[in-house]
């Protein structure tokens, strides 16, 4: 695996939200959800920030980790892989990069949320130090699937 992971660039946006796009439509449409032309306008403000992180093998983005900074905290937003690399991997490697992110910060903790019936994510999660703090319905009220809410602390 030669991946290198950066914060992403305002250039990569399209090539970010392919990737997303193309992880997260399997996902929503297990909750009962289709992924609309604008549900990820967010992206090019939070890449300008600097809270879009990138894999990328050989020019090509394949991996994104869009996250927020909180208080003492880095919440992991949105984890993709690209489906050519999933099973690879490569979210336990973007996992592991955003640990050294926070620390560097000087977050205490990385969280995050995912839906209860991804019970694979929740392993994958729970594998690299995620432990389960709370369940209960999403806050935005499009479906009624229950969420776990995961905590590392660093």
């Amino acid at each position: 695996m030669s991946f290198i992971f950066r914060t992403a660039q305002s250039s990569e946006c399209a090539d970010a939200d392919r990737v997303l796009r193309a992880a997260f439509t399997p996902y929503l449409a297990k909750l009962g959800r289709e992924i609309p032309p604008d549900y990820y306008k967010w992206l090019p403000a939070s890449i300008e920030r600097g809270d879009v992180f990138v894999a990328d093998e050989g020019g090509r983005v394949v991996g994104v980790a869009a996250t927020e900074r909180r208080q003492e905290e880095l919440f992991l937003d949105r984890l993709a892989v690209d489906p050519s690399k999933q099973g690879t991997g490569l979210g336990r490697w973007l996992l592991l990069r955003l640990d050294e992110v926070a620390r560097e910060r000087g977050d205490r903790a990385v969280s995050l949320v995912t839906a209860e019936m991804m019970d694979h994510l929740i392993r994958l999660y729970g594998s690299q130090g995620f432990e389960v703090i709370h369940r209960g319905l999403p806050d935005h009220g499009k479906d009624a699937h229950m969420r776990v809410h995961m905590l590392k602390r660093l």
